[in-house]
């Protein structure tokens, strides 16, 4: 070992062991000769002692370069460099020699010569240059230590660090420059080395100086201990290099990337400026605001070059106390003229203040929270523009206090760059905010906010779209009132989901209202929609891909009568109503079956279901019970159990459906419609068969005064009798057979009149000369709401007072016709 650990460095080629020496008096004689002299050029000593130096030692070739080198060595009594040498066999061999003068006790002098091959010496020299270089030039620290660590050498790169001349260093220990937690750290390192002899490769070390505590430095620490050939340790050297700039442009670097990865996982506003602060929280800033324009927050966009209020959106601390400077999440921040959120937005750039004092313009504006702020530590701000395609969204605030270094120019680079990332994100779901505001408007523009009370039944309802986040499908759902106290019941489903979907179920859902105020039956109002489908779908046909083609919908339709207690249905593609018994039971009535709209020139029929009262009537799209993964028959099993059962509300059934059937939210669009039905008492309605007589509106006359007596209406006596007389004279003189006058009180007073003929009435204004006319102009002014509806064998003509009506005052000359007409009847 000691011959290997020996080879891998040369030694001193002038020491005593492996160099040459001779002496040569002052006349040029040598006088004295080593026996390694004689090793490396041959003479013997008998051959050269006593014999000129350059008679022996010299080629005469080289006769000018020796003598310079003698006249040099005279002049400065010392000489060293390389020589040609001229060995025993007459070869010319190159030799590194140092020259001395020494005195001899006669006051003579003599030169002492030492040698070495000149290969040796310039390896030698070399390695003095680099060894040199090491503690003179090299740019990495060199530390030398002694086995109890204490300081031997350090070059001038550590004495700059710490800022103590080299020579100051020796004898002294690494903790009387660096913080303690850092001399420790260097002491265990290399303590672990000395003690190991294993090596130790860039460990990465805090340095702090004891002369700059605040100055935060990163070096990569190398170590290996030092030993001379027989194995005796002297110490451990170690290298030192200030790595902190790489090390924070790795950190910055790792910051992107994890940011970009944290930053607009939803498309939620408030979310993405959330992550966004937690993102850069406590690696780039201990405490960190995100104040967004008012119009991004509601989805709008905000003016070009206009800053109105912010709204802050997200505020993440390191330190809980900080959250006593900063406003909360939610407030409405309106920052002080000249403050850098104010610039930041106006000039659309990043402003850094990397030292925070009380005498700023802006802090001075609020200085009570600027005396907070500064007495926690801030120091250092960063505001940086959250800007996307051109815009600027907010602001992102940056506030550094536990670091005691202050924000630089790469810090602000940093910040630019996750803030343009964030930005993006922010837009994104900016715009998605926007896009399903305006989806969700249409949505609840189409669908019924609440459906009123009505007293032919008791209503309840759920709609889930497929997909939440947006909110929109193609289901409706709908209670329509009719007159005569009837309600249409209507669910629908358009194929596909989306905005698409929504704005044709809106276009069918008000054609269903048109057609119901018709008072047509439920196979007309389905065969009518067929025709509108059927319509929808030509005139797309050539349409682009922002229309798509729509495919079809179904339908079913049911009209309840609470005085008859009959349902009136019609079916297109649609799945059948549930019923349920006011005991519990659940059934699904046979309803014939029609073709989904849209197919064009199939008919559909009408089903009639007589309900008892309380029954409950459950339409639903398919959507409800043809779940993914679930057949049908097994829907309706499971839709049938939770409908099952007495004593709950509305609510609480339709709460049940959805945790049946729906647990997990639904996979295609969901309406269901819940109706309990409700009959009225025979007190609050009166019918008489009034024969097609001269007399009958006289007898309707009679009649409708009692029955009003009765109910205690006497106050609607008058505009009753005119309305109903009206009616009936209006079925005798254009119908033919039997007429049917009906009076229902509820909320309302209805009066009808049902006769066998279709011919359908009209109002027209009766001039002066007319003998008659006025009938149903009289009505529509008398009565809230009149209309006519058509049965298969007839029609029946209707008319609605609210019970809170006083006697109209008429013109006296109309109250005086319509008079005269009426009693143009004999009675």
């Amino acid at each position: 070992m000691e011959a290997s650990l020996f080879s891998e460095g040369p030694e001193d080629p002038f020491a005593v062991g492996p160099a040459a020496s001779a002496v040569i008096d002052v006349h040029g004689t040598v006088v004295g000769w080593s026996e390694r002299a004689e090793e490396l050029l041959g003479h013997a000593p008998a051959d050269v002692l006593g014999r000129p130096a350059h008679d022996v030692l010299m080629d005469p070739a080289d006769r000018d370069t020796v003598m310079a080198a003698v006249a040099q060595c005279t002049r400065d009594r010392r000489w060293f460099g390389i020589l040609p040498v001229r060995t025993s066999d007459g070869r010319r061999v190159e030799m590194g020699c140092r020259v001395r003068a020494v005195l001899r006790p006669d006051a003579t002098h003599e030169w002492f010569l030492v040698g070495s091959p000149a290969e040796e010496v310039l390896q030698w020299e070399t390695e003095r240059s680099l060894l040199f270089g090491l503690f003179r030039k090299c740019p990495i620290g060199l530390a030398v230590f002694a086995p109890d660590l204490s300081i031997l050498r350090v070059n001038r790169a550590i004495a700059k660090f710490s800022e103590v001349s080299a020579a100051e260093h020796r004898g002294r220990r690494v903790g009387d420059f660096l913080l303690q937690p850092d001399a420790d750290a260097v002491d265990a390192q290399l303590r672990e080395v000395l003690d190991s002899g294993q090596s130790s490769l860039f460990a990465e070390q805090l340095c702090r100086t004891t002369s700059d505590p605040a100055r935060e430095m990163l070096v990569s620490v190398s170590a290996f201990r030092m030993q001379d050939p027989a194995g005796r340790v002297f110490g451990v050297a170690q290298t030192v290099e200030d790595v902190t700039e790489r090390y924070r442009a790795r950190q910055r670097l790792a910051l992107l990337n994890e940011a970009s990865g944290r930053i607009g996982t939803t498309l939620d506003v408030a979310r993405t400026a959330q992550e966004l602060a937690e993102a850069v929280v406590p690696e780039l800033a201990d405490c960190v605001s995100v104040d967004l324009l008012e119009p991004v927050v509601r989805g709008d966009e905000p003016v070009r070059g206009a800053y109105g209020p912010a709204r802050r959106m997200a505020v993440h601390c390191d330190r809980p106390e900080m959250l006593q400077v900063m406003a909360p999440v939610g407030d409405t921040i309106s920052f002080p003229p000249r403050s850098p959120h104010i610039q930041c937005v106006f000039e659309r750039r990043p402003v850094l203040e990397s030292r925070l004092h009380d005498g700023l313009p802006w802090l001075a504006a609020r200085p009570e929270l600027a005396a907070r702020a500064l007495g926690l530590g801030v120091h250092s701000l960063m505001v940086v523009p959250l800007a996307a395609r051109g815009i600027v969204l907010g602001t992102l605030g940056l506030w550094r206090s536990r670091r005691p270094v202050p924000y630089e120019e790469d810090d602000l680079t940093l910040a630019e760059e996750i803030a343009s990332r964030a930005a993006l994100c922010i837009d994104n779901a900016r715009r998605y905010t926007q896009q399903q505001k305006a989806a969700l408007t249409l949505q609840h523009s189409l669908l019924p906010h609440d459906v009123p009370g009505h007293p032919a039944a008791e209503i309840a309802h759920r709609y889930r779209p497929a997909d939440p986040a947006s909110g929109v499908g193609g289901d409706w759902f709908d209670a329509i009132p009719l007159s005569g106290l009837r309600i249409a019941l209507v669910v629908g489903d358009v194929v596909g989901h989306g905005t698409h979907a929504a704005a044709t179920m809106g276009r069918l859902r008000t054609a269903v209202h048109t057609l119901a105020n018709l008072d047509l039956t439920p196979d007309e109002v389905l065969a009518h929609l067929d025709d509108l489908v059927d319509r929808l779908a030509a005139e797309r046909e050539t349409t682009d891909a922002h229309s798509p083609q729509l495919i079809g919908a179904t339908c079913l339709y049911a009209v309840y009568d609470p005085v008859s207690r009959i349902c009136t249905l019609a079916r297109a593609g649609h799945l059948p109503p549930a019923v349920v018994t006011p005991g519990g039971e659940v059934s699904v009535p046979d309803v014939a079956a029609g073709p989904p709209l849209g197919l064009g020139g199939l008919p559909y029929e009408a089903s009639e279901l007589e309900l008892e009262e309380g029954s409950v009537l459950a339409l639903f799209t398919d959507g409800l019970v043809g779940a993914r993964r679930r057949d049908l028959d097994d829907g309706m099993a499971r839709l049938r159990g939770a409908l099952a059962g007495t004593g709950r509300t509305l609510e609480d059934v339709c709460t049940a459906v959805e945790e049946t059937l729906l647990p997990e939210g639904p996979t295609d669009d969901v309406a269901l419609l819940l109706a309990r039905t409700r009959a009225l008492t025979e007190e609050k309605v009166a019918t008489w068969e009034l024969s097609a007589h001269s007399t009958a509106a006289a007898r309707a006359r009679a009649l409708a005064a009692r029955q009003l007596a009765e109910w205690g209406l006497e106050e609607m006596s008058f505009t009753t009798e005119l309305i109903v007389s009206e009616l009936v004279t209006n079925a005798y003189r254009y119908a033919d057979g039997p007429m049917t006058l009906r009076l229902i009180r509820d909320r309302d007073l209805i009066c009808e009149v049902s006769d066998t003929s279709s011919t359908s009435p009209r109002m027209r204004r009766a001039r002066s000369t007319d003998e008659g006319g006025r009938g149903l102009f009289l009505i529509a002014q008398l009565a809230q709401r009149w209309g006519t509806r058509y049965v298969r064998d007839g029609k029946t003509i209707w008319a609605e007072q609210p019970l809170t009506l006083s006697t109209p005052e008429l013109p006296p000359d109309l109250a005086e016709t319509l008079f005269d007409e009426t009693e143009q009847l004999p009675g």
